[in-house]
């Protein structure tokens, strides 16, 4: 392929420091380097604690990298501020392993999903979202009579299907 990636990954690393052991640092990420295309899915697939989260979180910026880039259509975004990264945040987006710790307990499915149209002002309350979210319900097979359920009415399945849901918003 010619054409520039969507995401290029170049030598990413994330080290954390060891409570236990002062100047001793665990790696977490070490020297991940990958590009995905717009037609492209990339799955990230290993052990537990391999890195695949902490990857994912380096790539949206929610965690600095230690070294290394991210570039999102061809702009370094691995320095940006978080104002800076506002507006792309809102066209990345990640669908972790675990559904049971991605989604807040103590929110209805209707906010969870509704909460990136409301933080990135497309919507100016639940109610305004509830078209949006029926739709995204529908279409990755959830009646949208459940979205004003709590995440412990869902099982693990649907559970994941809901954070696709909001993904694909």
């Amino acid at each position: 392929m010619s054409e520039r990636p969507l995401i290029e990954v170049c030598n990413l690393v994330r080290k954390y420091k060891n409570r236990t052991f002062g100047n001793h640092y665990t790696t977490a990420v070490n020297d991940v380097s990958f590009s995905i295309h717009s037609s492209e899915t990339l799955g990230l697939v290993g052990e537990s604690g391999s890195g695949k989260s902490t990857t994912g979180r380096l790539l949206l910026g929610l965690e600095p990298a230690d070294e290394g880039r991210v570039f999102f259509e061809g702009t370094d975004i691995t320095s940006l501020s978080s104002r800076e990264m506002k507006p792309w945040r809102r066209r990345m987006q990640v669908i972790f392993q675990d559904p049971y710790t991605a989604i807040n307990p103590r929110k209805t499915i209707q906010h969870f999903i509704a909460e990136p149209l409301l933080v990135h002002g497309l919507v100016r309350s639940l109610r305004e979202a509830e078209d949006h979210i029926s739709t995204l319900l529908r279409q990755v097979g959830l009646d949208p009579s459940l979205m004003t359920r709590s995440p412990h009415e869902f099982s693990g399945g649907q559970r994941q299907r809901i954070c696709i849901a909001r993904a694909l918003l």
